[in-house]
């Protein structure tokens, strides 16, 4: 038996609205915004809130930066949404960057170095890891790869593009975001799972 629910995506289209306008903002003025609102570990301490801000300010010179994440935020979060209800999507995508950060301050105090970090890819992360524990086998399409795969398939190959790959040959990508972003959405999946909250459509 199937159930069918009314969604509501204000929410969604509001955290992507807040994402465009602080990244329009940064246009703008990039040192200014990125120093205030953007993860910087040696300065946790004077600026706290950049823990949870940096995760709506992106790169002001790689526009690709904020389409991919934002597109990945509506589908996702769009999908979460409708799968285990409102609540729960806020609650993984916020989890999700908070764990990202952490992930990146573990690092940067491991290695003893400063690391600056931000985007919202550790939520988009945990969205997509929370999606694939609970729905593995529904189909998605992976640009460029012309055909559909199942979303535990898509995961995988983020996975590896987004944690391996900059993992072993460095670069700008926090991996350590992403990493702790898609572990905390999988097992977020889990509980919710075993929740049996789940709605089908």
């Amino acid at each position: 038996m199937r159930t069918y629910r009314a969604v509501n995506l204000n929410v969604l289209w509001f955290l992507i609205a807040l994402n465009v306008v602080i990244f329009i903002i940064t246009l703008a003025k990039p040192k200014e915004v990125i120093d205030f609102l953007g993860l910087n570990t040696a300065q946790l301490q004077a600026y706290p809130w950049t823990i949870i801000t940096s995760m709506f300010v992106h790169d002001p010179g790689i526009w690709t930066h904020i389409l991919f994440n934002m597109l990945c935020l509506y589908f996702l979060g769009s999908f979460l949404i409708r799968a285990a209800g409102e609540k729960s999507f806020l609650a993984v995508f916020f989890l999700g960057g908070l764990a990202g950060n952490l992930f990146v301050i573990l690092y940067a105090y491991l290695i003893g170095f400063t690391i600056v970090g931000y985007g919202a890819s550790g939520g988009v992360l945990a969205l997509g890891g929370a999606l694939a524990v609970m729905v593995p086998r529904v189909p998605v399409i992976v640009f460029p790869i012309p055909v559909p795969v199942s979303l535990w398939v898509a995961i995988l190959i983020f996975f590896f593009i987004l944690i391996i790959l900059p993992m072993l040959f460095g670069g700008v990508i926090s991996w350590q975001a992403h990493l702790g972003g898609l572990l905390l959405g999988l097992i977020a999946g889990l509980i919710l799972k075993r929740r049996r909250r789940i709605y089908y459509f």
